[in-house]
C-alpha cells in the first residue's frame, strides 16, 4: 500500500501531536510532584511548635535542587531514599526536570530577573568523580585546598553576590572544618513588578488579627482595580497578584490564601498539603468584581539548618556513611555523608512588586465554584502565600505571615 505526501504530512503531525502531548503530560506530572513535595515540607515546617509563631519564607525549589544532586552522587538505599522522598523515578528523570527548571522556569529575563546557580567547593585534596556529573545543568566554580574559614566566607560572598545582597552569611562561622569534603550550594533570586502597581499614595494603616488575638497596626496596600483574579471556596480565599511577564513565555503569579477563619492557617495548610494534587484546579483564572480589597506589606527572613527536618521526613541515609560512592573517584567516598544542609530565604513584598531570594548549601564530611460578584479580600490575619511559575506550575516560594510587623 502506497501513501500520498499529504497523508504521510499529516501523520507526521499527528505524532508530532501526540509526542508534544505526552512530553507535556510528563513534565505536568513532575511538576506536581515538586509541589507535593513542596507542600509536604511546608506543612511539616509550619506545624512545628517551634515555628508556629513565626513568619516563614523559604524556597522548597532550592532545597530539592540540592538534593536531587545529592540523589545524583548515591546509590543503593540511599539514593533510593533521596528518589522516594523527591518523588521521582530514577536521577535521570530527576536531572531532567531539574535541567527544565533551569533552562526554561529560572533563565534570566528582564524585567524579572531570576537566577539559579550552583557552586561546588571542595576544601581538601579530593577529586569529583567521572561517574558523578553535573552534564552542564549548572555552573560549578571550583575552590581546592582552600582553609576552611576562606572557604566559609568564599561560599557566603558567592551567596550574597547572586542574590544581589539579600541573602547574607549561609554557612555559619565554623560550618566548615577539616572533616569537610565537598559543599554543594545554591542561590537563587527573584525581583518581580506587579502587572498592577498599588498606588502608595492610598496605603493606609489598619488592625491586622493575630493568632493569639491580639491585633497590629499595619501598613495595607489597595489598587483602584475594580476587578481581582479571586476564587472564593467554602471556607478560604485565593487572590492571585501577577507579575509583569517578560520577552519569554513564563509567568510568574504570588497566590495569597486567606482563610475566612482568622485562626483558620494551620486548618487550611493541612488541606492544600493533603490534596496539593489539586491546587491547580483553586487557583483563580478570571477576575472578579472586587469589594473591600487590602494587603499588607510585609518583609520576612528566614533560615534554618534542615538536617533534623529531613530526617523527621524519613530522608535519613545520607547523613549515615556509605551512601554516597559516586561523589569522589577516591578511598574517602565510602565515609562520605551529608552532615549539614543550610537554608536561607528573604522576601519583600510593596506597593511596587516583590523581592525574594533563597540559598541552600549542603556540607558532605567523611566519616471549583461558581464566583460571586463583589468578592471582598481583605488579608488582615494570618495567611499563607505561594510564588509560582504558572507555565510550568512550579511552586519556586513559599511562605506564611503571621505578623506582618515581624521580620
Amino acid at each position: 500500500m502506497r501513501f500520498s505526501r499529504k497523508t504521510i504530512a499529516i501523520a507526521k503531525v499527528v505524532l508530532c501531536f501526540f509526542v508534544l502531548d505526552f512530553l507535556l503530560r510528563s513534565e505536568s506530572a513532575l511538576a506536581n510532584n515538586q509541589n507535593n513535595v513542596s507542600l509536604t515540607i511546608a506543612k511539616h515546617l509550619f506545624s512545628k511548635e517551634s515555628h508556629q509563631d513565626k513568619n516563614m519564607v523559604l524556597s522548597p525549589l532550592s532545597l530539592q535542587v540540592v538534593l536531587s544532586i545529592i540523589a545524583t552522587g548515591s546509590e543503593g538505599p540511599t539514593q533510593q531514599q533521596l528518589l522516594n522522598f523527591l518523588q521521582s523515578k530514577s536521577t535521570y528523570q530527576l536531572n531532567s526536570f531539574a535541567s527544565t527548571l533551569v533552562s526554561v522556569i529560572l533563565k534570566d529575563a528582564a524585567p524579572a530577573s531570576n537566577e539559579l546557580c550552583l557552586m561546588i567547593s571542595r576544601t581538601r585534596y579530593v577529586s569529583i568523580s567521572p561517574l558523578f556529573s553535573l552534564q552542564n545543568t549548572y555552573a560549578c566554580p571550583d575552590f581546592v585546598n582552600i582553609f576552611a574559614v576562606e572557604v566559609n566566607n568564599e561560599v557566603n560572598l558567592w551567596a550574597e553576590r547572586e542574590t544581589n545582597g539579600l541573602i547574607k552569611e549561609l554557612l555559619p562561622l565554623g560550618s566548615v572544618d577539616y572533616f569537610t569534603q565537598l559543599i554543594f550550594a545554591n542561590a537563587l533570586y527573584f525581583k518581580g513588578e506587579w502587572n498592577d502597581n498599588f498606588d502608595a499614595s492610598e496605603t493606609n494603616v489598619y488592625d491586622f488579627h493575630l493568632l493569639n488575638g491580639n491585633s497590629v497596626k499595619v501598613d495595607f496596600m489597595t489598587s483602584d482595580e475594580k476587578k481581582q483574579f479571586i476564587r472564593d471556596f467554602d471556607d478560604f480565599k485565593v487572590l492571585g497578584l501577577p507579575y509583569k511577564q517578560g520577552e519569554d513565555k513564563r509567568q510568574f503569579t504570588m497566590y495569597f490564601f486567606l482563610p475566612n477563619a482568622k485562626d483558620g492557617l494551620p486548618t487550611l495548610l493541612e488541606k492544600l498539603a493533603s490534596e496539593s494534587e489539586l491546587l491547580q484546579h483553586k487557583l483563580p483564572l478570571d477576575k472578579v468584581e472586587v469589594g473591600d480589597f487590602r494587603i499588607p506589606r510585609f518583609n520576612i527572613s528566614f533560615e534554618l539548618e534542615t538536617s533534623d527536618m529531613l530526617k523527621e521526613l524519613g530522608v535519613v541515609l545520607p547523613f549515615t556513611n556509605g551512601g554516597l560512592t559516586k561523589m569522589v573517584n577516591s578511598a574517602v567516598s565510602q565515609n562520605l555523608y551529608v552532615s549539614k544542609i543550610f537554608h536561607k530565604s528573604f522576601i519583600e513584598v510593596n506597593e511596587e512588586g516583590t523581592k525574594a531570594a533563597a540559598a541552600t548549601a549542603g556540607l558532605l564530611c567523611g566519616s471549583s465554584l461558581s464566583l460571586p460578584t463583589d468578592i471582598n479580600f481583605v488579608a488582615d490575619h494570618p495567611f499563607l502565600f505561594i510564588i509560582r511559575e504558572d507555565l510550568t506550575g512550579t511552586i519556586v516560594f513559599v511562605g506564611q505571615v503571621l505578623n506582618p510587623l515581624a521580620r
